[in-house]
C-alpha cells in the first residue's frame, strides 16, 4: 500500500508517531505543501517562511538517510493531494493532528471532504500517540521538487538579522545549550536578559522541529521542574485555540508602533529588538499589545496580526490568548523598573545617546528635548497618564499562555 505522509508544522523525523504509522502501513510518500493561501494570511511573514525553509532542508536530509525523498509542491492542498494520489496510487493519507481555526480549519475541512469523495482514508494522529515499529520503504519514481523562495509564495522581503536559525539540528544545539548552561527560570529583566535565561525553544516547538514528548524526556533532571511545567501548560493550551478577534478600532498608529517610533523609549526599544530578532519574552509582548490597544487605540486584530508577523515563534494557539488578555500597560514604569540604567534602551535607540540617564525614559522632560524630539526621535504619539506607583504583583502564577511563551 502507498501512504502519503503530509507534513505541516511537524518538521522532524524523530518522535513522530504519524510518520512511523505511515511507514508501518506501507510505502511512504513524504510530502510538504507550500500553500500560497496560507502564506498570504495577514499573520504570516517572510521570517516564518525562512525558518520553515531551513527546517525543510534539515527534514529532507533526515528523510534521505531513511531512503525517503521529501516531495515539495507549491499549491493549494486539495489540488496537490489529489494530483499526487492519482499519480502514485495513494491508498491513505496520514498526518500529524494540529489545532486549527480560521484558515487552517477551513483548509482541513476541504481536505476531509475531498478525501471522503475520493474514497481515501485520512488519519490524523495526535503527537502523544504511540509510534509503531516501522520499516522504511519509499514510493518510487517521484520528483522531489525544490524548496520555493519566499517570493514564489507572495511574501515580501522581511529582514531579521538576528533571527534564530530553523531546522532540527539548530533546535538540538539550542536544547543542549539550555540544558548545559541555563536555568529553567527566566530572570525578570529586559527582553535581552530574558533571552539569555529562557530556553529559546518556542520557535522549534511551533514549527515542529522538536517534539513536545522528547523535550519532556530531556527535562527529566533536577532543577528543571519549572520548564517541565511550562511544557505541560503548552500542551494544554494547544488543545483550545480561540478564534482571532474581529477588526474594530482606529489603526492609524499601527505603523509607528510596529516600527518602534511611538516616542515612548522602552516600548520602542522592545519593538525594534523584536524586528531584529523575531522574539520577545511574554511580559514584553503583553506590554506591547497592551500599549497598542490601550494607549494607541489599535484594534486587537491588527495589533495581533502585526505582532504575529514579527514573532518567529508564532503559534496561533498561544499567541491569540495573550492578545485577547492584554491590558493597558505603562511603558515608563516598566522601563524605569526593568532597564533603570538604560543599557537596553540605548542599544536599540541610538538617537537617544545625548539624553542624560535621569531623562532617558522620559526625554520630553529633558531641557534639550526641543533639539531632539520631532527631529531625530519622535514626540510621544499620545499623552500619557502619570507614572503610577509600583503595584504589588498579582497573587498566583502568570497566565498559562504567558508561561508557554517563555519557553
Amino acid at each position: 500500500m502507498n501512504v502519503l505522509m503530509w507534513f505541516k508544522r511537524d518538521l522532524r523525523v524523530e518522535d513522530h508517531p504519524a510518520l512511523a504509522l505511515a511507514a508501518a502501513k506501507g510505502r511512504v510518500l513524504p510530502v510538504y505543501i507550500a500553500e500560497p493561501g496560507l502564506w498570504r494570511q495577514p499573520d504570516r511573514s517572510g521570517r516564518h517562511w525562512a525558518f520553515t525553509a531551513e527546517a525543510l532542508r534539515d527534514l529532507r536530509e533526515a528523510l534521505e538517510r531513511l531512503g525517503l525523498p521529501l516531495v515539495l509542491r507549491v499549491g493549494e492542498a486539495v489540488e496537490v493531494l489529489d494530483r499526487l494520489a492519482r499519480l502514485h496510487g495513494i491508498s491513505e493519507i496520514v498526518s500529524h493532528a494540529e489545532a486549527g481555526c480560521g484558515w487552517s480549519a477551513s483548509r482541513n475541512a476541504r481536505v476531509a471532504g475531498w478525501a471522503r469523495a475520493a474514497g481515501l482514508r485520512w488519519t490524523e494522529l495526535a503527537p502523544e500517540a504511540e509510534a509503531p515499529a516501522a520499516a522504511w520503504r519509499a514510493v518510487e519514481g517521484v520528483e522531489p521538487g525544490p524548496i520555493p523562495p519566499a517570493r514564489a509564495l507572495g511574501l515580501a522581503e522581511d529582514p531579521c538579522p538576528h533571527r534564530q536559525q530553523g531546522g532540527r539540528s539548530a533546535g538540538l544545539v539550542q536544547l543542549d545549550a539550555f540544558l548545559a548552561t541555563r536555568t529553567a527560570t527566566r530572570p525578570t529583566a529586559t527582553p535581552a536578559g530574558a533571552e539569555r535565561g529562557a530556553s529559546r525553544l518556542s520557535a522549534h516547538l511551533a514549527f515542529g522541529t522538536l517534539g513536545l514528548r522528547e523535550l519532556r524526556q530531556a527535562a527529566e533532571r533536577p532543577g528543571l521542574r519549572g520548564f517541565r511545567n511550562r511544557l505541560a501548560l503548552r500542551d494544554a493550551c494547544l488543545r483550545a485555540m480561540p478564534a482571532p478577534p474581529e477588526a474594530a478600532g482606529d489603526d492609524r498608529h499601527l505603523a509607528a508602533w510596529l516600527a518602534g517610533e511611538t516616542g515612548l523609549p522602552y516600548l520602542d526599544a522592545c519593538m525594534r529588538y523584536l524586528r531584529a530578532t523575531g522574539w520577545l519574552d511574554a511580559p514584553a509582548r503583553a506590554m506591547a499589545v497592551g500599549c497598542a490597544t490601550g494607549l494607541f487605540g489599535i484594534s486587537p486584530q491588527a495589533a495581533g496580526q502585526a505582532l504575529a508577523r514579527r514573532c518567529t515563534d508564532y503559534d496561533p494557539a498561544l499567541h491569540w490568548p495573550q492578545v485577547l488578555a492584554a491590558r493597558p500597560g505603562h511603558p515608563l514604569r516598566l522601563g524605569l523598573r526593568l532597564d533603570p540604567g538604560g543599557g537596553f534602551t540605548r542599544r536599540w535607540l541610538p538617537e537617544l545617546a545625548p539624553v542624560p540617564e535621569p531623562f532617558l525614559h522620559m526625554p520630553w522632560r529633558w531641557e534639550g528635548a526641543p533639539r531632539l524630539l520631532g527631529r531625530r526621535y519622535p514626540e510621544p504619539l499620545v499623552g500619557l497618564p502619570p507614572v503610577p506607583p509600583r503595584r504589588p504583583p498579582r497573587p498566583g502564577p502568570a497566565p498559562q499562555h504567558q508561561l508557554c511563551l517563555d519557553l
